[in-house]
């Protein structure tokens, strides 16, 4: 059985769960070991990149060269829906990203139909629902734009007719992993509404605020989750 792989993103970058484990480095990049799952931070384990420089590449090599079978990516996402309030948690099970060109490979093997993977999908909702008590959407649409900066409100406006969440990075990691037949799922933790959609213009603090409510929670939910998924096979 291969291993788990956790792809990390802003909620828990300066978490205790992100830091537990050993420091190794796998092509290139380096991750944390935890107790034989390779925990990947999106953004960087020793520095920080913003969304637009992550080499999303690297990463899926990464993970393919510690041993990695199956993904799931923990996402901070803003939400394109009043009635997916902040603390939102969503496996979702399609994205939007017209403008997102990227490949994993200079050849024919790029021209792939980019999916979540529904039977990886499926488990992970199952074992979410069976190792916490945290309501979660199964199901629901990432619309991916390429940051770092936030979305104006007129574009939060055009996305809600195509998606229920808006991020920066899912898309184009589901679309390498793909390419390269590695199972990927993600969960979607709603840390804002998006621009435009709350009563006042989306601020900074807003967003930091978000995060910092929901990550106990979170961090919580993922102790009891990662081990689980971790202790079974790819389906």
């Amino acid at each position: 059985m291969g291993r788990l792989g956790v792809i990390a993103g802003s909620a828990l970058r300066e978490s205790e769960f992100a830091r537990t484990g050993g420091r190794v480095v796998h092509a290139g990049v380096a991750v944390t070991d935890v107790n034989g799952t390779i925990v990947l931070q999106r953004h960087g384990l020793d520095e920080w990149s913003p969304p637009h420089r992550i080499d999303h590449r690297a990463h899926i090599r990464a993970l393919l060269d510690a041993g990695v079978d199956r993904v799931v990516a923990i996402s901070s996402v803003g939400s394109l829906r009043v009635d997916w309030p902040v603390g939102t948690c969503a496996i979702v099970d399609d994205f939007y990203a017209p403008a997102e060109a990227i490949a994993y490979y200079d050849d024919p093997r790029s021209h792939t139909v980019p999916r979540f993977d529904a039977p990886w999908r499926a488990q992970l909702v199952d074992t979410w629902r069976a190792t916490t008590a945290t309501p979660i959407h199964d199901g629901g649409v990432y619309a991916q734009t390429s940051g770092p900066r936030f979305e104006t409100p007129a574009e939060v406006r055009a996305l809600t007719h195509v998606a229920d969440l808006v991020g920066m990075t899912v898309a184009s990691e589901c679309m390498l992993a793909t390419e390269v037949g590695l199972p990927y799922a993600a969960l979607c933790v709603v840390d804002n509404l998006a621009n435009g959609l709350g009563d006042a213009p989306l601020t900074i603090d807003e967003f930091h605020a978000g995060v910092s409510a929901n990550r106990a929670r979170l961090i919580a939910d993922l102790d009891a989750l990662i081990p689980a998924l971790a202790a079974t096979s790819s389906p």
